[in-house]
């Protein structure tokens, strides 16, 4: 069982299956390896020091302006190359650098820690911030769409993107307590209308801030894209990892697999699994893995990671064929 690794040099990160992705990816010297979600470069760190090419890609300029700091960038030729824009553009990303092909993808799917750290950037409630959760810091805020839209509208992006059962009335709530500025206001707000009480094991809220933060980056849009760019980008025996962090992102990678392996249901004694037409773009998927008792106390944030990876085969991107 891999341990977690330990924030190099202050970064603010904690990698989540460092040691499985690792496995998964089996990085080595040579190799051109996408960081779909560079972040704070926990990943990154460990695929150069194993020899490989990165090219890192994240929309929030933070993250950029901070990478481009590291040495790797400044080799001729770098090891390291930064590309400012989401993840789900990386063929086109690579492709303007003159790369059709990579050995690896990896992606770390939702809000990174060093966003979740600052409050300035109001992705959590934790400390009092402006309404805020945009990864780009461009485009319409959280407040943006909770001050503006209709009711109805709030409860739906609620109940879908955090199943959360009482979606109308903290709906209600919200419009009722317009405009709305801070994490703490919204999280306020939430908490006083599904009656909770300080001290209770889990805040209400938080699934309030997942949903709102997931529509207002289009998280879910954005993987399902991803899932099909590094499909495209993948040479054959190419590896893909990904790490999610809630049921609704590792279902989408789940689903992906499971139909980009062949299989479309999963079958059962009285009806025999369906097949896909097209030919199986990758193999060798793996079960779910989940973080270790010793990796899960060394970094409680964690808990809800799941890891999925596949190898990519020789048949033709499903989007191009």
């Amino acid at each position: 069982m891999a341990e977690a690794s330990r924030p190099e040099n202050g970064a603010p990160h904690i990698p989540v299956l460092l040691g499985e992705v690792l496995g998964a990816l089996q990085p080595a010297p040579g190799m051109v390896i996408v960081d779909a979600t560079f972040g704070a470069g926990g990943y990154t760190r460990r695929l150069l020091e194993a020899g490989a090419t990165v090219h890192a890609f994240d929309r929030d300029p933070d993250a950029i302006a901070a990478g481009r700091l590291w040495p790797e960038t400044r080799e001729n030729p770098p090891r390291l190359v930064l590309h400012a824009r989401r993840f789900s553009e990386m063929a086109e990303g690579m492709a303007e650098v003159g790369i059709d092909r990579v050995d690896g993808v990896v992606m770390d799917i939702g809000v990174s820690s060093m966003q979740l750290d600052q409050p300035q950037r109001g992705f959590a409630f934790s400390s009092d911030g402006p309404l805020d959760m945009r990864m780009a810091q461009e485009g319409p805020s959280a407040a943006d769409f909770l001050n503006t839209a209709a009711e109805a509208e709030i409860a739906d992006v609620l109940y879908l993107y955090a199943e959360e059962r009482q979606s109308r009335r903290v709906a209600r709530a919200i419009v009722a307590a317009r405009p709305l500025e801070t994490t703490g206001q919204l999280a306020h707000v939430v908490r006083k209308a599904l009656g909770y009480r300080p001290g209770a094991p889990k805040d209400p809220a938080t699934r309030s801030f997942q949903a709102v933060r997931i529509h207002v980056n289009a998280e879910l849009d954005e993987l399902k894209e991803g899932l099909l760019a590094a499909e495209s980008l993948l040479a054959e025996g190419g590896r893909l990892a990904v790490v999610s962090f809630h049921s609704l992102e590792d279902r989408i990678v789940k689903q992906f697999l499971r139909d980009a392996s062949g299989a479309v249901s999963g079958g059962s004694r009285h009806l025999p699994q369906a097949q896909s037409a097209s030919s199986p773009t990758f193999a060798h998927v793996s079960k779910a893995v989940r973080p270790s008792e010793a990796e899960l106390a060394f970094n409680p944030r964690s808990r809800s990671a799941t890891l999925r990876s596949a190898m990519r085969t020789a048949a033709p991107a499903r989007r191009a064929a």
